[in-house]
């Protein structure tokens, strides 16, 4: 079930409002755990593979004790740990494994190996398991408690705004809330208020540059001018920001509703000025994910600079193959990676000391680049776009890709991903000091406003919705 679907919105969303209010924690709890198997469910048929991650999780976090089982905890530990990036190992790499052997095969003349029933990867597996394997590892290093409950495990894995697509939730960032949460009016207004928010960026944003982007990538590159090129590049790019984005946006405001905080998911990227800040930027629970459980254990507890930059590099690698089955995402990992140890080794200081302007420029070309690899469908078709963008290309002109809803929503998207909300706030807040007297306007003010626009936002994005317009949510496919 998608966020944006008229019986999330108008159903689901009130009814489970109305009954989860007046129940005790036990019954919100059991709530949730249903609702957020029937919401997989209803997205994907395969919803077993989320059934059997919570038990499995469940039994092997029962074992990693290191005082009940002190020899066995540790053969607990990396059990589950496998069961975890098996199942992910299998629903996600098994094609692309048997693809890559095959051609192997077929340089060196020999018979491929027959596959013609390609394994379902399911929604969200790729979600589900690092946060199985952030449970083990948390119980293990002793900073959560396990839990006996398979109804507090299950809920962890299965809780339904943050488990298709994320934010990747620590199980030691919202343990203590599946134990004990309390609602309040201003949980459910500021969560409100951060759904629509989300709702607006991912419909009125990412939708509207989406037909765009996807008319540019589907278009043979040796065909595409060099405008076009980069107008489907920079379409692309807004809508990736957006329609992710929005999504946690969405998630964060409905685990607000329910009386969750999970953490924050991006932080106006586009406004970075190296990779390094904006991999701090963008996807930050992925990047926290992948410090805590990868980079550190790689690098050690007193790691050597070169030390250090292979742990990263090797991180890195690890990121674009979660987010991929294929060489293209591997590429885009080792790209990101480069960048990173290039600006770790003496780049970044340096960079940091020139103009805004051009620090800027230099983090987004990287970036821009990088998304040429996450977008193509392979690494021909990559290589063709790179041939494109720099003028190699055809003479198809950018006028045959856009219209005036495209080019609206690319200047909307330009503009949102400022910091604009934020500086706004700024200069409310330092008037209301200037002028105290004036300080109750400016709030009453500000709430009016922000509630008249958000209730504009929410019937305009109703209506797009229940139009049955373009909507996919990119991030369904990881």
């Amino acid at each position: 079930m998608l966020f944006t679907e008229p019986g999330f919105l108008y159903l689901l969303v009130p009814l489970l409002a109305f009954t989860y209010w007046w129940m005790p924690l036990l019954g919100r709890n059991l709530l949730l755990l249903v609702v957020g198997v029937l919401f997989y469910w209803w997205g994907e048929k395969l919803f077993v593979v989320m059934l059997a991650s919570i038990a499995l999780n469940w039994l092997f976090g029962l074992g990693v004790d290191r005082e009940r089982f002190p020899r066995a905890a540790r053969w607990f530990l990396g059990f589950g740990i496998a069961a975890n990036l098996g199942l992910l190992g299998v629903y996600k790499y098994t094609n692309f494994a048997v693809d890559s052997l095959n051609q192997v095969l077929g340089v060196a003349g020999m018979a491929a190996i027959p596959w013609q029933e390609r394994i379902h990867l399911p929604i969200g597996i790729s979600f589900f398991a690092f946060q199985g394997v952030s449970y083990l590892l948390d119980v293990w290093w002793g900073i959560a408690q396990r839990s006996r409950s398979p109804l507090v495990v299950g809920l962890y894995i299965s809780l339904f705004p943050h488990m298709i697509a994320g934010p990747i939730v620590k199980y030691k960032e919202i343990v203590h809330q599946l134990l004990e949460r309390h609602l309040s009016w201003e949980d459910v207004h500021a969560g409100l208020r951060r759904f629509l928010i989300g709702l607006a960026k991912k419909v009125l944003i990412a939708n509207g540059v989406a037909h765009g982007a996807d008319l540019v990538m589907a278009a043979p590159p040796g065909e595409l001018s060099a405008a076009a090129a980069w107008l489907g590049l920079l379409c692309y790019a807004i809508q990736l920001y957006f329609d992710f984005s929005g999504y946690s946006d969405m998630a964060i405001g409905v685990a607000r509703m329910l009386g969750f905080r999970i953490p924050e998911n991006f932080n106006h990227p586009y406004v970075a000025r190296s990779i390094t800040g904006l991999w701090a930027r963008w996807h930050m629970t992925l990047s926290t994910w992948l410090r805590d459980y990868l980079f550190f254990p790689l690098a050690g507890r007193r790691p050597s600079p070169q030390r250090t930059k292979a742990a990263l590099f090797i991180v890195f690698l690890a990121c674009g193959l979660w987010h991929g089955a294929s060489w293209n995402f591997v590429l885009w990992g080792a790209w990101n990676g480069l960048f990173l140890v290039l600006e770790r080794s003496g780049f970044g200081p340096w960079l940091e000391r020139r103009p805004a302007a051009v620090a800027w420029g230099y983090a987004m070309a990287v970036w821009l680049a990088g998304l040429v690899l996450f977008r193509c469908t392979d690494l021909v078709h990559a290589g063709g776009y790179f041939a494109a963008l720099a003028g190699a290309g055809g003479a198809m002109p950018a006028e045959a890709f856009w219209d005036r809803q495209v080019l609206l929503c690319l200047g909307l998207g330009l503009v949102a991903s400022l910091p604009v909300v934020p500086w706004l706030a700024a200069r409310r807040d330092a008037l209301a000091t200037a002028y105290p007297a004036h300080a109750p306007l400016l709030a009453g003010a500000w709430a009016w406003s922000r509630t008249l626009w958000l209730a504009a936002l929410f019937a305009l994005c109703s209506l797009i919705c229940a139009a049955g317009a373009y909507n996919p949510f990119l991030y369904f496919q990881f």
